[in-house]
């Protein structure tokens, strides 16, 4: 019997960068895409632009973010506010109770896993802080496969 390997070893610099959700947010996908396939976490290296500001908002599923470089403000559905910088770890369980908000000081990049490679499952509901209802755009939802939930959430 042949057993062959399935071992990826790549460069992040050889990922292409594709947009964020927010204008200045960069994302380079490292696990979980077509070209580095995974079978249950996507992650990525984003970064952020100084001034950039992703407002609150909160994933259906875990996130887990590292930060490798730079300095920005995290701050929590009870508006309190944390500094971050090289080193630290982000964690947003699934849910309002993990919504979080980014305001970034100087270039600030992450690695960022989240606990799908589905984006259908990936997406994220902003948080107007005034009333707290949260929403998602309608061509975010259809883009992201979501708006028909094809797959269910409950599959393994």
């Amino acid at each position: 019997m042949e057993l062959k390997s399935a071992l990826q070893v790549f460069n992040e610099s050889d990922v292409p960068l594709s947009p964020g959700v927010v204008q200045g947010l960069t994302i380079r996908k490292l696990a979980g895409s077509d070209e580095h396939p995974s079978e249950r976490i996507s992650v990525g290296l984003a970064t952020f632009a100084p001034g950039t500001h992703e407002h609150l908002h909160w994933h259906l599923i875990e996130t887990f973010h590292y930060i490798v470089a730079g300095r920005g403000i995290v701050r929590d559905i009870e508006g309190n506010s944390y500094e971050v910088g090289p080193g630290d770890v982000v964690y947003g369980p699934p849910g309002m109770r993990g919504a979080h908000e980014w305001e970034v000081k100087e270039t600030l990049q992450l690695l960022t896993i989240k606990a799908t490679n589905a984006p259908e499952r990936a997406i994220q509901f902003n948080v107007d802080r005034s009333t707290m209802e949260s929403r998602a755009e309608l061509g975010y939802l259809v883009e992201r496969g979501a708006a028909d939930l094809k797959k269910s959430f409950y599959e393994t």
